[in-house]
């Protein structure tokens, strides 16, 4: 899988709209979002819930003992409806992660979440609209999805603390934007604005983005 836009070109176009975004831009280089295949939107999405508020070890290491505990070690909707709740707590799961786990097993067999080739046809909004039918899966769930399963050019994910201490940094003189004001702030920079959060992630970790 792989991008759906040119990060040149994206590159060119934040620059065009705000000169703030030169500095950064020439630090930081071309837009790298490295986007892995979405062979299984149940499988990427069971991930997604497993790893919410957990650091990155840990969560891989539950999500191990998850796939370790299932028949044939397969991630698949059914093998998570055929556990007892009881082995996937035992994998280390919370019980809100095992109920969600389970309705997204669910939701996945009667056709709410649609498979990876429906998705890749349709829009953002609709993909948003529909996954987040699913109990544990929130928009910004949704977002990271879209932009690092699907590679959509033109998501702008406003609840992301990242997104918004970097616009800080950037724009904002330090001070956090709300959403609503984040979601305004971004118009400009449409239709590259996976691009312009990319780049405010990056803002974070420059030497001009720390405090």
């Amino acid at each position: 899988m792989t991008l759906l836009f040119d990060p040149h070109a994206a590159a060119d176009a934040l620059r065009a709209a705000d000169r703030r975004w030169a500095e950064l831009i020439d630090r930081v280089g071309p837009c790298r979002i490295k986007v892995d295949a979405l062979a299984s939107p149940f499988a990427a999405l069971a991930e997604s819930i497993v790893y919410q508020q957990l650091t990155g070890k840990a969560a891989a290491t539950i999500h191990g003992r998850l796939v370790d505990s299932l028949p044939s070690r397969r991630m698949v909707p059914e093998a998570i409806l055929d556990t007892h709740h009881r082995r996937l707590r035992g994998a280390g799961l919370s019980r809100a992660k095992v109920l969600a786990l389970k309705d997204l097993a669910k939701k996945t067999i009667d056709g709410t979440v649609p498979r990876a080739a429906a998705l890749e046809r349709m829009p953002d909004e609709e993909i948003i609209e529909r996954l987040i039918q699913v109990r544990g899966i929130g928009r910004w769930s949704v977002e990271m999805l879209l932009i690092f399963r699907l590679g959509r050019p033109d998501v702008w994910p406003v609840g992301d603390y990242g997104v918004r201490k970097g616009y800080a940094k950037v724009f904002g003189r330090g001070r956090l934007p709300t959403p609503k004001l984040l979601a305004k702030r971004g118009e400009p920079w449409r239709p590259y604005r996976s691009a312009a959060a990319w780049y405010l992630w990056r803002a974070l970790e420059s030497p001009a983005g720390r405090a």
